[in-house]
């Protein structure tokens, strides 16, 4: 059985206080294993954002427990989720968020440099993930000589440099045109299956939401499954 590399149990999330405080997560629960996709499908300001913070530990829950791989973060230091968060997640956002004055394969071997890996290493990880996603002979070209889908694989492979347990996507193909949209998608999954890692993705393109394992949509604060 697949390990759970993503556990949120009971997890609160509120902004503001009185009458005008804003409930997004109240209790909610979430588990997501090695290995397995689970699309969030939500209306806009639902709360997804919101979600995905918490569960890649940019946020704190004010109530409730994210476990990251078994590990417990709700009395982590912030140093220590920001250690955790560095070696054990990677995001994906709607915009790629390339270095524009480096390569594609500067931009995925410099979070590995970051993590005390050597030039050649990090560059061999980069190209070996950048073929693996469709844009190996692309390696040598700068942000703005690539493709909006080529620009996005990029922006997954630097996601899972580090080869992180757990990756999150917000709305990774919102920026694209249907047929790269279908692309992008497809790389990420096979991705996600070839590394073992657990992925998280906000969409609303409902017929990608369709090919992960599970979608999950918010509703009165609870996380709940629901079918296309």
């Amino acid at each position: 059985m697949s390990e759970i590399h993503l556990q949120l149990t009971k997890v609160h999330r509120h902004y503001g206080d009185g009458p005008s405080q804003i409930n997004v997560l109240q209790a909610a629960d979430l588990t997501v294993k090695g290995g397995e996709l689970v699309a969030i499908v939500a209306p806009s300001g639902a709360g997804k954002s919101t979600l995905l913070h918490i569960g890649g530990l940019l946020e704190r829950p004010q109530q409730g427990e994210v476990e990251i791989v078994g590990t417990p973060t709700a009395h982590m230091s912030e140093r220590g989720r920001t250690l955790l968060r560095r070696t054990t997640i990677g995001y994906v956002y709607q915009f790629h968020h390339l270095l524009p004055e480096f390569t594609a394969l500067e931009n995925v071997a410099i979070p590995q440099l970051i993590a005390g890996f050597s030039q050649a290493a990090a560059n061999r990880r980069a190209q070996e993930l950048l073929d693996l996603l469709g844009v190996g002979p692309r390696s040598t070209h700068r942000p703005a000589e690539l493709s909006g889908g080529e620009q996005q694989r990029v922006a997954i492979a630097r996601a899972a440099a580090n080869n992180p347990r757990i990756i999150l996507a917000d709305e990774p193909t919102g920026n694209l045109d249907p047929a790269t949209s279908e692309k992008v998608f497809e790389a990420l999954q096979d991705l996600i299956r070839n590394q073992g890692a657990a992925a998280l993705i906000a969409t609303h393109n409902h017929d990608l939401a369709r090919r992960a394992d599970r979608i999950v949509t918010l509703r009165n604060g609870l996380i709940e499954p629901i079918t296309l």
